[in-house]
């Protein structure tokens, strides 16, 4: 137990790396899509350097970070086995387990674009991005509060934070169409 906070630490910084990837690589997603919709030679530039920084978001930054942070996570687990013994914890890796789903769906959307093939509107993609912060926002309640018997005002929060983001993102598409400058 003497390395206890150190590891965790390390684990807490990591999810956050993660978490900074996952926030910014569907808004570089956005902003590839709208590129792909420009006229010559904007398109060629644009692209050619969006590409670059997905790439090394992902490679450099993201995967890495998921990586470690999983890695810190097992060692926190077998410094506390008795965690998996608790209810919060199940639904906690229940959320792992989407935050990997996202993440590896990401990478084939990663993957498609690299290659030019674009399947996705700008605003579906507004709207996928808020999936790692409603994953977010349900880990750290639960992990704070460590409450997985109430979870059904976990359950209603999520719902009510969705429907708010998803306002949001309407707001602002209404926005643009009237200021495409916003």
């Amino acid at each position: 137990m003497e390395y206890y906070n150190y590891i965790k630490a390390l684990h807490l910084i990591f999810v956050i790396t993660w978490f900074a990837g996952l926030f910014y690589i569907p808004r570089l997603f956005v902003y590839q899509i709208e590129a792909d919709q420009k006229e010559e030679p904007d398109r060629f530039i644009l692209l050619k350097q969006l590409k670059l920084m997905t790439k090394r978001l992902w490679f450099i930054i993201t995967w890495p970070s998921a990586i470690l942070a999983s890695i810190f996570a097992v060692v926190l687990l077998f410094m506390i086995p008795e965690w998996l013994q608790q209810p919060w914890m199940h639904v906690k890796l229940v959320f792992v387990v989407l935050l990997y789903a996202y993440h590896i769906k990401c990478h084939l959307i990663f993957k498609q674009l690299q290659n030019d093939v674009v399947k996705w509107s700008s605003n579906q993609m507004r709207i996928w991005n808020e999936g790692s912060t409603l994953i977010l926002f349900s880990v750290i309640f639960l992990v704070i509060v460590r409450d997985a018997i109430n979870w059904i005002y976990g359950v209603i929060g999520i719902f009510l934070l969705a429907i708010i983001l998803m306002l949001g993102i309407k707001i602002y598409k209404r926005i643009r169409t009237k200021n495409p400058n916003a």
